[in-house]
């Protein structure tokens, strides 16, 4: 019995892992058919739409699956539309909240973000009502293998780049937004193509949060962050290290 249920566990997992997977395909498809029609739908001449191109292919997804949704959009075969919308609020604790997404249904994802940050101790807010508390700025990440720091740092200088953050995960290339694909595009260069390029939300200060409202927050971010028309989740956090390490054990 005990093998069978550990084969039962395993098959499990396998099959979350699956529809994971599936689910951040589904997201990242949405991401390249959205920049294909922003713009000409050739990477080579779409900033955005080669970021989205790499992303897709970094996620392990099949260059033809990335190839036929841009051949869609070409062809104007594709007939989904989706919108960009953003979305704020306060977590436990208060926390402030940015959420991006891509929907084919305004008053849905809005319902539904509502009673996901309602069901976890928060409140969804007006549009601006948190972002005040961060900054918008340009990210170029890089894995560790890319270069030591000194390495990083030299070819961020030369990009054009204006900050450099470096840990055991990698290095996090800052820029100014306009400047976000011209400075990916002289780090390629250099340093060969990024992980992921992309405009992000950065807290100007961070809220610190004890073991309760850190339980509250990582369950909300969790929960936005498995809604299908979610893109991106920022909040201006700081759990200490311990009780990270316990919540996510």
């Amino acid at each position: 019995m005990a093998g069978h249920s550990h084969a039962k566990n395993i098959a499990h997992r396998k099959a979350a892992q699956s529809a994971k997977r599936a689910q951040a395909w589904g997201k990242l498809i949405r991401e390249v058919t959205v920049s294909a029609k922003q713009g000409m739908p050739d990477p080579a001449h779409n900033p955005r739409l080669r970021a989205a191109v790499k992303a897709a292919l970094v996620a392990n997804m099949p260059r033809d699956t990335v190839e036929r949704a841009i051949k869609r959009v070409a062809q104007g075969t594709d007939t989904e539309n989706y919108d960009e919308v953003r979305y704020e609020g306060y977590g436990p604790g208060g926390v402030a909240v940015i959420v991006e997404a891509l929907t084919d249904n305004r008053n849905r994802t809005a319902s539904d973000l509502r009673s996901i940050f309602s069901k976890n101790g928060g409140a969804l807010g007006e549009m601006n009502s948190v972002a005040f508390q961060f900054e918008r700025e340009g990210v170029v990440r890089y894995l560790p293998s890319a270069g030591d720091a000194d390495t990083v740092l030299e070819a961020a200088i030369e990009a054009g780049a204006q900050d450099v953050e470096t840990d055991e995960d990698g290095h996090a290339i800052r820029t100014a937004v306009e400047d976000l694909f011209a400075v990916r595009d002289a780090l390629e260069a250099k340093l060969g193509p990024a992980e992921s390029a992309k405009l992000e939300w950065r807290p100007n200060a961070t809220v610190p949060l004890d073991e309760d409202s850190a339980r509250g927050v990582l369950k909300m971010v969790d929960a936005l962050d498995d809604h299908d028309d979610v893109q991106n989740v920022y909040a201006n956090f700081d759990v200490p290290d311990e009780i990270l390490e316990k919540l996510t054990a």
